[in-house]
């Protein structure tokens, strides 16, 4: 049988292009580049009838190793917590003081793109501390 060697995360949104350029700052990802023919992603979205245009966006790791991320727009809003979420690894290896500084710093630097902080999740006997956060959409995700 084979397995899965690529995958993609969906998100569901309202406005998927911000979204998404939310999480390319977020991540370091960046925009995949527009459809062969088309100078811009304006322009190719020109050539779509006007209900497709802006239903949807993408960003990927220009490194390769990360998944696609694809921004899918979707007219009912968010209204309970993700059933799946993303954490970002910005404290690996660390613990303690000196991984509460990394993550409240990158905690900061997300906050001034538009992210909420809701909470931080202290050390506890089995995990490191976390800080849980939302997206420019209400999305949950944690800086871990």
């Amino acid at each position: 049988m084979a397995s899965a060697r690529q995958f993609q995360v969906t998100f569901d949104c309202a406005e998927p292009e911000r979204v998404a350029r939310f999480w390319c700052e977020v991540l370091g990802y960046v925009v995949p580049p527009p459809p062969k023919g088309h100078a811009s992603w304006g322009d190719y979205e020109r050539t779509l009838p006007a209900e497709q245009q802006g239903a949807w966006f993408a960003c990927v790791d220009p490194s390769g190793v990360g998944p696609r991320l694809y921004f899918q727009r979707v007219p009912e809003g968010k209204v309970v917590k993700n059933r799946v979420h993303l954490d970002v690894r910005v404290g690996v290896g660390l613990v303690g003081e000196e991984r509460l500084a990394v993550l409240e710093a990158e905690c900061a630097r997300l906050v001034a793109l538009g992210a909420v902080r809701e909470r931080l999740l202290p050390a506890d006997d089995d995990n490191e501390s976390c800080i849980v956060m939302q997206d420019v959409e209400g999305n949950e995700f944690c800086l871990d």
